[in-house]
């Protein structure tokens, strides 16, 4: 047992090296050249930076700010790829309900699940947010998972055959909702302490740090290894081309012994993709833990709703073995369709979907103000981990991600960000205390869309100030920047990222 741990962390290593050795193999010499030019970091801050208002490219959505700003299709998609969008918004949308009904292509939610459809907790498609003065969790849920208790385990986990491993009873995820006939798993409790911290010049911002538990556990207690991880949901635009960005331009951003003394340290999630079996870097999610847009909507579909895919043939969602009610439900397959409760193409459509939503045109960006607080985020080093902007592939998948100059505003890497942040919880390459850098294009319009200024995993932030001082760790130094700003200038920062 002790051999097959080190061989899996052997191979692990094998492969992060593999991948550390990439280059861009998409681009003639000019084009490399080019590429390197333009992404480069501007020192320039007297004005905006050629097509910097089209964050996403030739896709860039300018449509009228308001509700619907993170629903519209990438401006550069073709015709007929407008009615395959529209066909996966309407399955985005869709309803399930529980087997067995007469609405056959409609059933096999759950037994145990989050949601009914995508749409409730990609309110709008936008960002969620913890319970404010009710009982909603629509668009906040508990990751459940416990460490290796054996060399099997440990081996699978440095292999990277699994990300960590569920809570026995209650699976990977608090299901707060169950069809007729059936108890949900419990409720999420949150409970919020404050502590102030004083910036440059007096002003006091109160920071609350929450504690989460479960309000009446149905199946009994839960292990007394198993953590508890609060993901809101994350805003969608932009994902077809974060997919379409070169790892080469990931994996060079990443200095897993920061070797260059900066104290940024960040290094690529691998994950093995449940289709080939191959490992690849992994892009998506608050911990980096999936590849693809697929992946990530076949494991929504089983893990938030309980639907199978042909992707995640997982039909009673999250049950566990020890949930013997739960597995003794009918399920929603209908062999007239296919052998899972969403056959093909409906995980095809709904995958088009989330990669084809436009990240919106900024605004201002060319303004006076927005320039000062940009030239504010530059040098205060919130580019270290928040990089500005990337050329996607150009043998990308779909033509319309093709080679575009793009303003993400992440690294797409792991950081340490502190004890603060840390939620004590593994998944994959990620430690306890390390999170994705997330993407900041279309950060300014969360109230337009959503209706809330809450950031970071859990919320807890109320606003963009609180969510810079919540920032610890690796970006420590960036924070104690920002502190120690004078009001002005902390004031322009702002600017800078509403325009976003």
């Amino acid at each position: 047992m002790p051999g097959r741990a080190e061989g899996g962390k052997a191979a692990a290593t094998k492969s992060a090296d593999h991948f550390s050795a990439q280059a861009r193999d998409d681009l003639s010499e000019a084009d490399k050249a080019r590429v390197e030019a333009v992404t480069r970091p501007t020192t320039d801050f007297a004005k905006a930076e050629k097509f910097e208002a089209m964050s996403g490219g030739a896709g860039t959505s300018i449509a009228s700010v308001n509700q619907d700003s993170f629903s519209q299709f990438s401006a550069n998609i073709t015709f007929a790829e407008e009615g395959t969008f529209k066909l996966g918004n309407a399955l985005f949308r869709k309803l399930w309900v529980s087997s067995p009904s007469s609405t056959q292509a409609s059933d096999g939610l759950g037994p145990l699940y989050n949601a009914r459809a995508c749409q409730t907790c990609h309110l709008k498609d936008g960002r969620g947010h913890p319970p404010e003065g009710s009982t909603d969790t629509t668009s906040m849920f508990l990751r459940l998972a416990r460490g290796p208790k054996s060399d099997a385990e440990r081996a699978a986990l440095a292999a990277h055959d699994v990300l960590n491993f569920p809570d026995p009873v209650y699976g990977a995820q608090l299901q707060d909702s169950a069809v007729p006939g059936l108890s949900a798993e419990g409720r999420m409790k949150v409970a919020y302490t404050e502590a102030p911290v004083t910036l440059f010049g007096g002003e006091t911002v109160f920071l609350r740090k929450p504690r989460y538990s479960i309000d009446k556990p149905a199946y009994g207690a839960l292990d007394e290894t198993t953590t508890l991880s609060p993901r809101v949901t994350q805003a969608m635009s932009g994902l077809g081309l974060v997919e379409a960005i070169h790892p080469a331009d990931i994996l060079i951003n990443s200095d897993r012994d920061d070797r260059n003394g900066d104290g940024i340290s960040g290094k690529p999630a691998l994950v093995r993709d449940p289709v080939s079996g191959k490992l690849t870097l992994g892009r998506f999610g608050w911990k980096a833990q999936s590849a693809t847009v697929r992946q990530q909507s076949a494991d929504a579909l089983a893990g938030d709703i309980g639907i199978s895919s042909p992707d995640a043939r997982r039909s009673h969602g999250d049950c566990t073995p020890a949930q013997t009610a739960c597995l003794a439900m009918a399920d929603g397959v209908q062999p007239r369709l296919g052998d899972t409760e969403a056959p093909d193409p409906i995980l095809d459509l709904i995958t088009f979907y989330a990669e084809n939503l436009a990240v919106p045109a900024r605004r201002k960006a060319s303004f006076k103000e927005t320039l000062a607080g940009k030239k504010v985020f530059y040098e205060t080093g919130c580019i270290s981990c928040h990089v500005p902007k990337f050329v996607t592939r150009r043998d990308a998948a779909n033509k319309a991600h093709s080679f575009q100059l793009i303003w993400p505003y992440s690294d797409f890497l792991l950081h340490d960000m502190g004890d603060g942040l840390a939620d004590g919880q593994q998944v994959g390459d990620a430690s306890g205390g390390e999170w994705r850098t997330p993407p900041l294009w279309g950060i300014g319009l969360t109230r337009t869309v959503s209706g809330h200024t809450f950031f970071l995993h859990d919320g807890r932030a109320r606003n963009l100030t609180e969510a810079i001082l919540w920032h610890g760790g690796e970006a420590a130094e960036a924070r104690d920047r920002f502190a120690a700003l004078e009001k002005a200038d902390r004031q322009a920062l702002m600017t800078f990222l509403e325009s976003l």
